[in-house]
């Protein structure tokens, strides 16, 4: 288990936990964080996952997929450290981690 703080577009902090091989998505969805609209349902199809990474767990992921990257592309106000939460397993790497979700996805 691990604590994710997802803020939302009025900085509201939420903090919830996530069981180790959970995607970012799946937490967001199951704890009804507001801004996380997973279309696709993690199928790396549609961008509405979308979410920023704080440092310093940025730079502790591995890099973006070119899957990923070419979905990122696509994203309103993509910025260096946007990311698909769908693409983004819970473990002890990313305990902590500060998930700011965006203003809007569409």
């Amino acid at each position: 288990m691990c604590e994710i703080v997802f803020i939302d577009s009025a900085g509201r902090e939420i903090r919830v936990q996530a069981q180790d091989g959970e995607t970012l998505m799946a937490v967001a969805v199951r704890s009804g964080i507001d801004g996380i609209v997973a279309q696709c349902g993690g199928a790396l199809a549609c961008g509405t996952c979308h979410c920023y990474i704080e440092q310093p767990h940025l730079d502790r992921l591995p890099p973006p997929s070119e899957e990923e990257a070419t979905m990122i592309e696509f994203v309103m106000e993509p910025a260096p450290n946007s990311r698909l939460s769908c693409q983004i397993l819970a473990s002890n790497v990313v305990d902590g981690m500060r998930v700011v979700v965006p203003d809007s996805q569409q």
